[in-house]
């Protein structure tokens, strides 16, 4: 039988309180259990404007489509509008990533081919209309780049993406720059998180991280979840980065990383004290569903805190072709210790982690 999130919830709240561990529920289920949607794709990325929930896909290689329904389920049978159109052929259009700022949507995608993968952007004052001509965004060092993400924390704007140190594709890394509008970084960039430990190099060449997604805890602190392991393995997985109290986003350092992973399939790669998935495989590339996209929004009002994120089923094999968007949720779990070794600064660090709901 399939426990509903909310028994769930309920039972974590039992074994924190005889653990003595402090924990924050921002979720509970708003139907009795998260589901795998009709949507045969990948790269979920859903916002809430008022009651409205807007997402944004890839369509065939290279174009972009948005939906809008009134809850994340819905999205999957909604109509998709074509948004942008690749008329170039400058190669693959990927993992679209929706933004709502200053009273425009900002979908910000990769677009290349081979070595030539660069973020774009394209905006507009509504969803699923209007938008214009693809920028391309002057990322510092204008390396190969994918999966950006903005957000802005304590008054800057920032930008993270996965991209390459060099020009060869020896692994990916996250990389963060300020921006000084939603459509313009400054200065350097700086490296938050490498694909070093052994739970994020089960499945390489090249060895991932990437699909970054900020929030915010209920202390403030900043989180950049991300997902490791090849895509194409079921091994890929959901991890945090969380940033100390005070910390500067822009020095790696002030950054602690989960020990293994949040939200994945496999027992052996999963941080101690939590569970693999039970009904799909290599969750990852997600989305926090957040009012207006903002993370100053989260934990927003309510009792819900919803979640997409792409899977595929188990006993499917695991392929591409294979992924569907999914609902879900997560929970604020408190008190969880990361820790590091042989860097600079503290070598643990003790705060907010998070929970996953299929």
């Amino acid at each position: 039988m399939k426990i509903s999130r909310r028994f769930a919830g309920l039972a974590a709240l039992l074994v924190a309180g005889l653990l003595g561990t402090t924990v924050h529920i921002v979720t509970t289920a708003e139907s009795a259990d998260a589901a795998q949607t009709s949507l045969r794709a990948a790269d979920p990325s859903v916002l809430r404007v008022g009651g409205t929930y807007v997402g944004v896909q890839s369509v065939g290689d290279n174009g972009i489509a948005v939906r809008q329904a009134s809850s994340p389920a819905g999205l999957a049978t909604a109509a998709a509008r074509t948004v942008f159109t690749d008329s170039q052929r400058l190669g693959e259009v990927w993992a679209p990533e929706i933004h709502y700022d200053g009273g425009r949507y900002y979908i910000y995608f990769t677009m290349g081919a081979g070595a030539n993968h660069r973020m774009y952007v394209i905006s507009s004052a509504t969803a699923d209309s209007g938008y214009g001509g693809a920028t391309k965004l002057n990322l510092p060092d204008d390396r190969w780049a994918i999966d950006g993400t903005m957000f802005v924390f304590n008054g800057q704007r920032y930008f993270v993406w996965s991209g390459w140190a060099g020009t060869t594709n020896v692994e990916q890394n996250l990389y963060i720059a300020k921006m000084t509008s939603p459509t313009t970084a400054t200065g350097s960039r700086a490296v938050i998180s490498q694909p070093r430990e052994s739970w994020e190099r089960v499945v390489g060449n090249p060895f991932i991280n990437e699909a970054p997604e900020a929030i915010k805890d209920p202390n403030g602190q900043l989180h950049v979840t991300y997902s490791a392991n090849g895509s194409w393995s079921e091994q890929y997985c959901i991890a945090d980065l969380r940033l100390r109290a005070g910390g500067d986003p822009m020095y790696v350092w002030d950054w602690y990383k989960s020990n293994g992973c949040l939200f994945g399939s496999n027992r052996s790669t999963m941080m101690a004290g939590w569970d693999p998935t039970l009904y799909v495989n290599g969750p990852g590339h997600h989305s926090f569903v957040l009012l207006n996209g903002d993370i100053n929004t989260s934990p927003p009002a309510g009792s819900s805190f919803p979640l997409m994120f792409h899977a595929v089923a188990k006993g499917t094999p695991y392929a591409w072709s294979n992924r569907y968007w999914y609902t879900g949720s997560f929970m604020w779990w408190g008190a969880i210790t990361y820790s590091r070794a042989n860097v600079p600064g503290s070598t643990t660090n003790t705060g907010y982690s998070i929970k996953f709901f299929e």
